[in-house]
């Protein structure tokens, strides 16, 4: 077979600058100062400072995070780039999508209704800083992301299109924030229309509409709550919108415990315990179903998350009666709707290290893209992150902003930096799959309705 042939390719240069070649010495080696001159000549101002200022933006716009704040402090044209409509756009064009993850400290406990009325008189107002640990599952890196302008009584839950939704902790009628933290921007939602406790929220965002949905957790009294319908709010593009005038009826016995929804294809996922089940909303048809989960009388710990445009379960599986080995598996949902395929199977030898880590404590995972990770409970210096293109299972190395007591996963546990109304006893970490953007296009679908938004100032 020919080897494949390229032709010669030739860089035009608005100078007549010459190309320099290195000289090499008679090992064969460049001289350095051959080296030297060829790269102050490629460094040169003079041709680097008439590059045009499209091609620099279009540049910076691929830019990660990280990168783009420190390119800010280059010079003045640089910092305003975040402010300039025009960047924004060719930002939303061009910029690709990264499949990374932020974590909160978990402070909302699940299974009590401590906050019924006898708190209401006595929350406290104004801001409480609210960090979030950005994680970048490419290079295992940790940043730290500060959401000031979030009031207190109020809990991420989920995340898409770069936004973070907030919801209020108070019982009663939810109200809704969408943040954007790498500018700092809040878009206020209006609140639903039924009272809940701690719903279960899943949210969508493309770049024509936005979805969102509300479920369970109903406040059948002051002092109990049931699973009984689900709230859907959608604003697109073409002027379609529906203020939670959308409900449905969960399915009979269904349990929200984990409060997480996943979004695919057109659909919202959660998990459903005892027994285990998975629960699916169609958006467009506005209807529950339940599928049967795989092994579900020998599951421990499952979960639900995106995995590379799919539903995808992970739990531990216990056969205790059977000769069968101890393992960590994952399936993925055949496009049927109702079947399962195993896709991944943990190494045995990274499972006994595992189990011998978790220690029957139980553990969450959270997904996107070809990456999920799984946390462990009451253990903040352990997490695994499984690459789906790669076949490789990585020992996540621990989060550097977190203290000594602070646990990276869903529960109970300590904080050192406790801020809000709920007392010692929060502070393990929950977290999302989020692709850090500068910009969202929905931000224009909601500032052109009249809506009576609340001010939480």
């Amino acid at each position: 077979m020919e080897a494949f042939h390229h032709p010669p390719i030739s860089f035009h240069f608005p100078y007549a600058f010459p190309i320099p070649t290195p000289t090499t010495n008679f090992l064969g080696t460049p001289n350095s100062s051959s080296i030297n001159g060829m790269i102050n000549t490629w460094m040169d101002s003079r041709i680097w400072s008439r590059l045009p200022h499209r091609l620099i933006d279009r540049i910076i716009a691929f830019l990660p995070p990280p990168a783009f704040f420190r390119a800010r402090a280059v010079c003045k044209r640089f910092y305003g780039l975040i402010y300039s409509t025009h960047f924004l756009e060719l930002y939303l064009q061009v910029s690709p999508k990264r499949n990374w993850f932020i974590f909160f400290k978990q402070k909302v406990p699940r299974n009590n209704i401590y906050k019924n009325m006898m708190n209401s008189s006595s929350t406290n107002s104004g801001i409480c800083s609210v960090e979030g640990y950005l994680f970048d599952p490419d290079n295992l890196s940790w940043y730290r992301l500060s959401f000031a302008l979030i009031p207190q009584g109020f809990s991420p839950v989920s995340s898409s299109g770069g936004l973070i939704c907030f919801v209020s902790d108070e019982a009663g009628s939810k109200n809704i924030l969408l943040c954007n933290p790498l500018v700092g921007s809040i878009i206020p939602l209006p609140p639903t229309l039924r009272p809940r406790l701690f719903p279960s929220i899943g949210l969508t965002i493309t770049n024509t509409s936005i979805d969102l949905a509300v479920a369970g957790d109903d406040l059948i009294s002051p002092y109990a709550v049931k699973n009984l319908t689900t709230e859907s709010f959608h604003i697109d593009g073409n002027g379609f919108y529906s203020i939670w005038g959308t409900t449905s009826s969960l399915p009979r016995l269904c349990s929200f415990e984990s409060g997480k929804m996943v979004h695919v294809q057109g659909r919202f996922y959660c998990m459903n315990f005892s027994p285990f089940s998975v629960l699916s909303y169609d958006i467009g048809t506005n209807n529950w179903c339940k599928i049967q989960a795989p092994m579900r009388r020998f599951l421990r710990s499952p979960s639900l998350v995106e995995g590379n445009g799919k539903v995808v379960l992970v739990a531990a599986v216990e056969k205790s009666k059977l000769n069968v080995p101890r393992s960590l598996r994952l399936w993925a949902l055949q496009d049927c709707g109702t079947m399962w395929l195993e896709i991944e199977r943990m190494p045995q030898q990274l499972y006994v290290q595992f189990a011998e880590v978790e220690n029957g404590q139980g553990f969450n995972c959270v997904g996107h893209g070809e990456y999920v990770v799984i946390m462990i409970k009451n253990n903040s210096d352990k997490a695994l992150l499984f690459d789906f293109c790669k076949k490789r299972w990585i020992w996540i190395p621990p989060c550097p902003f977190l203290g000594n007591n602070i646990n990276l996963d869903y529960g109970g546990g300590s904080s050192n930096n406790y801020c809000g109304e709920f007392g010692v006893g929060g502070g393990e970490l929950h977290g999302f799959g989020y692709d850090p953007r500068l910009a969202a296009p929905i931000g224009a679908l909601l500032d052109q309705l009249t809506l009576p938004f609340q001010s939480f100032n």
